[in-house]
């Protein structure tokens, strides 16, 4: 074989060669343009929720509540959070969500939560749920459209043994993480109103 005819070869071989490595290249560049696209941005990290001495009882201006609607009724998430701001609690938010319920549904870090308390008590037939994600120790009440009812009687503090772990203020930073932990403290319902 000449010279020449070995170019040729070698042409030959060299063009698919180079379209698998371009085809490969454009593989890895697919799967990390994937992942940089579909991981979540650094507005989202919810930053963990901070000990707070509020005495011996949590009142309702403490707790951060967020409240959407997962039901049919126009308007209800915004009325339930104009209620529950006329209460004291700071209310963060108010929308729809795709979640559907029947009944009122309030989500919190753990059931004993005081925060979950204080707030499942303006509720009428409200279930309680956990969610480990709400680091924050944020409350979310989800109506819908077997909506019990409003409790305006409710206390608006319970009784707290110890600091509470509530959301820091957005213009302090975050606690470093040689500070000290808290464990969520047991609560009563207190009869101030």
């Amino acid at each position: 074989m000449t010279s020449e005819a070995t170019r040729h070869y070698l042409r030959i071989a060299a063009t698919p060669i180079t379209l698998l490595f371009l085809l490969a290249l454009i593989a890895l560049a697919l799967t990390f343009g994937w992942k940089g696209l579909t991981a979540p941005m650094p507005g989202d990290v919810i930053p963990p929720c901070v000990p707070t001495d509020v005495g011996k009882n949590l009142t309702t201006k403490s707790v951060s509540v967020n409240v959407v609607n997962g039901g049919y009724t126009r308007r209800l998430a915004s009325d339930v959070g104009k209620q529950l701001t006329a209460k004291g609690f700071n209310v963060t938010a108010t929308g729809n969500t795709d979640d559907r319920v029947k009944q009122t549904v309030i989500v919190g870090a753990a059931k004993d939560s005081p925060e979950v308390k204080l707030v499942a008590g303006f509720f009428q037939k409200a279930d309680i749920q956990v969610d480990p994600a709400k680091v924050d120790h944020s409350v979310t009440v989800k109506v819908g459209s077997s909506y019990g009812g409003f409790n305006a009687k409710a206390p608006t503090s319970i009784a707290v043994n110890g600091a509470v772990c509530l959301p820091a203020p957005s213009a302090s930073p975050t606690p470093t993480p040689g500070s000290s932990t808290q464990a969520t403290p047991t609560a009563t319902a207190s009869s101030s109103s």
